[in-house]
């Protein structure tokens, strides 16, 4: 999920967010107490279909509850000891090399009890990194002595001179389950991807399965692109995972996926995004807080299999919130963050303007399926409470295997975007500010749209539809500080307690921009 040593602010969230997990790992054969053997990343030989070989051996096999031999003074360490375990820089893997990339890991411990195996794959072979105290420093608040036995790590983490030639950037973090995030040249972490999700936001509880051994390849020298391995490992199912990373001002990763499902799967996610929306001009009534912004993405972008270009804003509800976008062959979805001014957060220590957006663009056709957006309440921005993936519509068969690709874009803005004028900020409240009422005032701002500046026929014209209630006063009008459009209108939801509203923002009877679409919940 987050790495353990950015911001401190960044770092709470990152540990809250891990409490939900059931980290896990498998024990195929014995251990000795305070020590992990290698049971997948060892020493020998490495092919490329190593790790599927291993996934589909261990899918036969009845899963195990891991053990966790961990010391007990490791397991029981609170954040700030924790966060006080430090990498020596001096120890990275390939620093003495003339590469473009470092390697560094994570120390065992805290809510990271688990070990994950790591080994470095050169020349067809690969060699088993083990664990040193040597590989680590402590400052003053960690005193205790580091153990000497091979304990394996808690995750990975991929360094890289992204906005320097001379400095050596954090651009990947994997840790904590099948969590993982990047970012692109100029940005700081936010949203965290996973390498799959299972019964998200199910009433018995979801399922989070692990990455539990990377198999890391060094890079050849000039080479701007890192590849790397990884067992995926659940109670439901196993997986094989091949990941190139290419850093960049877009940071681009190419994934191929198999899974070994040991039951069917029916709720299940591919390529799942995980993000935190507090609060912004789309429903701030419960912030009690000085910034007007508060959030890592601000909304879900879909283009869909016949091309629409479909915009969610996010929203912090009451209740636990579903939302499923019926498809067939998506050419990608993805969680943005799309505000990108300062004086709109007011936070100069988180910085969410600089937070990237994840687009992902699957490879081939996805079949039947949605896109489903689950929106969790919360009243702290330490946790994650937005999810956004794919579900195929038919069950992932036991005991078969599912192979899918896709690739996933950490930057600003995806380019699906650029020929459509796009929806900036959603905002709402009352319509009528001098008595109480239901009825909500909408205000939708676009960027510059087709047709701004042309004979008044010509101009956009607003068609605003809700599966409940009522709409009235639409009125679209342009925006001086975008030079954009603004579309605003009332809605009185009557008796209904929900509503699927829908904005489409048409010149000359042809879409031009994004369209809108919200689900709106009684209070």
């Amino acid at each position: 999920m987050r790495t353990a040593s950015p911001t401190k602010s960044q770092d709470k969230r990152t540990i809250s967010a891990v409490c939900a997990l059931s980290l896990i790992c498998l024990g195929l054969v014995g251990t000795r107490e305070g020590q992990a053997d290698p049971q997948y990343a060892r020493d020998g030989a490495f092919a490329e279909g190593t790790v599927e070989a291993i996934a589909k051996t261990l899918s036969l096999a009845p899963y195990a509850a891991p053990k966790s031999p961990l010391a007990k003074s490791l397991k029981d360490l609170d954040y700030d000891h924790y966060r006080d375990i430090r990498f020596r820089p001096t120890e990275s893997v390939w620093r003495n090399d003339k590469s473009y990339f470092q390697l560094q890991m994570f120390h065992r411990g805290f809510l990271f009890a688990d070990p994950v195996e790591i080994a470095i794959v050169k020349e067809g072979a690969a060699q088993h990194l083990a664990y040193s105290p040597q590989l680590f420093s402590t400052g003053k608040v960690m005193t205790a002595a580091l153990p000497n036995e091979d304990i394996g790590f808690a995750g990975l983490r991929v360094l890289y001179p992204l906005n320097r030639s001379d400095v050596f950037d954090e651009v990947a973090v994997f840790q904590g389950a099948s969590y993982f995030r990047s970012l692109g040249r100029g940005q700081g972490y936010g949203l965290s991807a996973r390498g799959l999700a299972i019964k998200t936001g199910d009433p018995s509880g979801e399922e989070f399965p692990a990455f539990r051994a990377f198999w890391v390849e060094a890079p050849a020298p000039n080479s701007h692109v890192l590849r790397m391995h990884a067992l995926l490992d659940s109670p439901s199912t196993t997986g094989a995972y091949h990941f190139k990373i290419y850093p960049g001002q877009i940071t681009m990763m190419e994934i191929e996926a198999t899974l070994f499902p040991r039951v069917p799967l029916a709720k299940v996610g591919l390529a799942p995004g995980t993000s935190m929306f507090m609060f912004s001009g789309n429903g701030r009534s419960a912030a009690d807080d000085f910034r007007p912004e508060v959030h890592d993405s601000d909304g879900l972008l879909i283009v869909n299999g016949r091309g629409e270009h479909l915009c969610r804003p996010l929203a912090n509800p009451v209740d636990l919130q579903v939302s499923c976008f019926v498809d067939h062959g998506p050419q990608g979805f993805g969680l943005l963050q799309r505000n990108r001014r300062l004086d709109d957060y007011q936070d100069f220590e988180s910085h969410y303007e600089h937070r990237p957006s994840l687009w992902t663009q699957p490879n081939g056709d996805w079949g039947d399926g949605a896109v489903v957006l689950t929106e969790i309440p919360s009243n702290s921005e330490i946790h994650d409470n937005i999810v956004a993936f794919w579900q195929p519509k038919a069950p992932l068969p036991a005991h078969a295997e599912y192979r899918f690709a896709y690739r996933l874009f950490w930057n600003g803005e995806p380019q699906a975007s650029s020929r459509y004028a796009r929806v900036l900020v959603t905002r709402r409240g009352r319509a009528d500010l001098r008595n109480p009422t239901p009825v909500r005032l909408f205000v939708i701002d676009y960027a510059s749209v087709d047709g701004a500046g042309a004979k008044d026929q010509d101009k956009p014209h607003a068609v605003v539809t809700s599966s409940a209630g009522e709409i009235r006063d639409v009125v679209v009008s342009d925006n001086p500080l975008t030079g954009g459009k603004r579309v605003s209108f009332a809605f009185d939801p009557k008796e209904a307690k929900l509503a699927e509203l829908r904005v489409e923002l048409d010149v000359k009877g042809k879409q031009r921009a994004e369209t809108w679409v919200y689900r709106w919940t009684a209070p």
